[in-house]
């Protein structure tokens, strides 16, 4: 699917009943992040499953998030800085990959779509919004 303006995400959710899609997993993307509101309003409106990168997403009303922490990038852009003020130069700095992910479930939506969690999961979660 997609979606490049605010206009477009109603005709792309309705389509996905005709696609006989039982979910949608919503890439990152700063337009979507900047439209989380929308986008996981529309998604509730069409009564479909969404699961997001970003726990702001989750927090707003999404089924699920699970992508990288935000607090963890930016403790990581710190400890660089630090590097960078301290003398160390940008280029012989490594280049990081995030390693601090986290998975939030948001069970008051998922009681709203009719989903139940199943334990196994709510256990490995960082966050459940209830």
């Amino acid at each position: 699917m997609k979606a490049g303006t605010e206009g477009e995400f109603d005709p792309a959710f309705a389509s996905l009943a005709q696609l006989h899609a039982d979910a949608l997993l919503v890439g990152n993307d700063p337009f979507f992040f900047d439209r989380r509101d929308q986008l996981v309003a529309v998604s509730a409106l069409h009564l479909v499953p969404a699961i997001y990168e970003w726990r702001e997403f989750a927090a707003a009303g999404g089924l699920a998030s699970y992508g990288t922490s935000f607090v963890g990038m930016y403790r990581r852009l710190g400890a660089y800085a630090g590097r960078i003020l301290a003398g160390a130069k940008p280029a012989d700095l490594p280049i990081e990959q995030p390693t601090t992910f986290e998975l939030v479930i948001n069970l008051k939506t998922a009681k709203t779509l009719g989903l139940t969690v199943p334990p196994s999961i709510l256990a490995r979660a960082d966050e459940v919004i209830e």
